[in-house]
């Protein structure tokens, strides 16, 4: 296993400073970068008895591709593939009764948390003032992202007890948003606004539940 990870490191190593050592004046290049975030979410769009969601945080990271459409490389075209954790402070009960996923609001709860992880794939459409000898420059991407997810962990606590419920059978496997970013080198402000809801086919008494995500936060991208 550690004889596979060196060769990994090597190999994204390699990848990533070939790039500097390979470009020349006036040729086509490319901004391949990973990429790292963390974020502050919301929930919105959450049923009225439940309300707004506290305090919650996510961690995102990847590798994302350039696609030049102009040979300045100043506009482009760019797909990724990384991994995402989010956690979510809800206000919501989840249980099961004769097999079935009940949804509850949670008033009496002390923690009431949503761990999710997931695969993410980025599409984006870039514009930036890069050059083939500046590392520095101002960018702004936009484009959306698409997320599979992976695992889903529902946890409810009171005084006395502690329920866990994972992968919830009502939780939408595929879900995606636009993502908006902008900044100078290295750091950046990025959006990701929810477009799908987090969960299918669930309600809250008589009102359907149509929770959506909000991600505000810093994006790195290292070339």
């Amino acid at each position: 296993m550690k004889k596979q990870l060196i060769i990994f490191f090597l190999f994204f190593t390699a990848t990533i400073f070939s790039q500097r050592d390979s470009l020349q004046l006036g040729e086509r290049y490319l901004e391949d970068q990973a990429y790292f975030g963390i974020t502050y979410n919301q929930l919105f769009d959450q049923p009225a008895q439940i309300g707004v969601s506290g305090f919650s945080y996510g961690l995102h990271l990847g590798y994302i591709k350039d696609v030049p459409l102009v040979r300045s490389g100043t506009v482009a075209l760019a797909i990724g593939v990384g991994y995402a954790f989010d956690t979510f402070s809800h206000g919501l009960k989840v249980s099961t009764l004769n097999n079935e996923t009940v949804f509850e609001a949670s008033p009496n709860s002390t923690s009431n948390n949503l761990k999710i992880h997931a695969l993410e794939i980025p599409l984006e459409f870039r514009w930036r003032t890069s050059t083939a000898t500046t590392y520095k420059f101002w960018r702004i991407y936009t484009g959306v992202k698409i997320g599979y997810n992976l695992k889903n962990t529902f946890t409810y606590e009171t005084d006395t007890e502690t329920f866990n419920y994972s992968n919830v059978n009502n939780f939408r496997k595929v879900q995606y948003g636009i993502t908006f970013s902008a900044g100078y080198a290295a750091f950046n402000f990025n959006v990701y606004y929810g477009l799908t809801p987090l969960l299918k086919n669930a309600t809250i008494s008589t009102e359907e539940i149509s929770t959506k995500v909000l991600k505000m936060g810093l994006i790195f991208y290292l070339l």
